[in-house]
């Protein structure tokens, strides 16, 4: 007999790394994937086209603020599993709007832990120890290190120096609270820098494309010195997965890419690949766009994620190394500017050329 299907409530499934989990889990054959999502700015359901019309797939446009819509949700659906991605994830605009970081990412996380907790006692025993609250959360709730040395495990202490790293800081920690307080199945993970398809266009590695392609400056933070670990989006979506369903409940898993890079680093490869795939129609390199600017408050120095937990346990390893992620990546926005263009000309500011930090 063929086993049913479990069902994902996927939070913030409209988002980058969230749209890339609902397309991982859908090609899969295992779940029905239920995506929830507010449509901020950075949601975008032109992100999950390739799911229009697939019978596993239902989208709800909801606030994770809102308890009472969440646990109709989740009571409508049958939810099985939760991954909870949906939050406020730049530190730009951390740094101009703090409140918006503490609503969505501490209040929404507590919302939807309460709500998760109503459905968890409702459902048999059986279900109830199958069942996961899967927090994904990030690596800038460790804070920063040296630049020669050190990396980030599990066991590293928290010390966010933004209010977008903080408040992620604090929805870890709630997480945990509702474990031990209430015996609610969880399981966390911390990730570094994700890039690669449908990454809106404020970020670092979509925003030097984008100004490229257009001829604009490429501006980079102080000195282009910061280091970032960085990890293709698909493999995270993977790696999500196996933490979800093989994760010791109550445990932290760290996933990285193992492939850090300055800032300066990943424009010039960039350029590189601009210069070999699109040249520029008067000549010269993409390189000579680059144009450093003030660095923003409180910037990490680098950031390092040990992934070993991660590989030995979960059996996960990265499929994309840095240079073919990023090629993959570089490729994808040159092909797919029906994506990206109107992003950029209708909900960015693209004159808003601070922003080429690391996340």
């Amino acid at each position: 007999m063929k086993q049913a299907l479990q069902t994902v409530l996927v939070t913030g499934g409209a988002g980058f790394i969230g749209s890339a989990v609902c397309r991982h889990l859908a090609a899969t054959g295992r779940y029905r994937v239920v995506n929830l999502d507010k449509l901020t700015y950075a949601g975008n359901l032109a992100s999950l086209h390739d799911l229009d019309g697939h019978p596993w797939y239902r989208f709800y446009r909801a606030d994770i603020c809102d308890i009472d819509a969440v646990r109709h949700i989740l009571q409508a659906e049958d939810v099985d599993l939760v991954m909870h991605l949906a939050a406020e994830s730049h530190v730009d605009r951390s740094i101009d709007g703090p409140m918006a970081f503490v609503t969505t990412n501490v209040l929404g996380t507590t919302s939807l832990l309460s709500a998760a907790l109503d459905h968890w006692r409702s459902l048999s025993e059986s279900r109830r120890k199958s069942f996961r609250f899967h927090h994904v959360s990030t690596d800038e709730v460790f804070g920063d290190l040296p630049f020669d040395s050190g990396v980030f495990t599990e066991q590293s202490p928290y010390k966010p120096s933004s209010p977008y790293s903080a408040s992620k800081a604090a929805s870890d920690h709630f997480v945990r609270a509702w474990h031990e307080t209430y015996g609610l199945p969880v399981v966390l993970s911390n990730c570094s820098n994700n890039y690669g398809p449908y990454h809106f266009p404020e970020k670092l590695i979509p925003l030097v494309i984008a100004n490229a392609l257009d001829e604009r400056p490429l501006p980079v933070y102080g000195k282009g010195a910061n280091v970032r670990d960085w990890l293709f989006v698909e493999d995270h979506a993977r790696a999500l997965e196996a933490v979800m369903t093989r994760g010791e409940v109550g445990e932290s898993y760290n996933i990285g890419g193992r492939a850090e890079r300055t800032n300066l680093e990943v424009v010039e490869a960039i350029c590189a690949l601009l210069d070999a795939r699109r040249p520029r129609a008067g000549g010269g390199s993409h390189l000579d766009l680059i144009n450093f600017v003030t660095d923003r408050p409180g910037h990490d120095r680098r950031y390092a994620i040990d992934p070993t937990k991660s590989e030995a346990e979960l059996g996960w390893r990265p499929q994309e190394t840095f240079e073919t992620g990023l090629a993959r990546t570089v490729d994808w926005y040159l092909e797919n500017g029906w994506w990206w263009r109107p992003l950029r000309e209708q909900r960015f500011d693209g004159s808003r050329l601070g922003l080429v930090g690391a996340r």
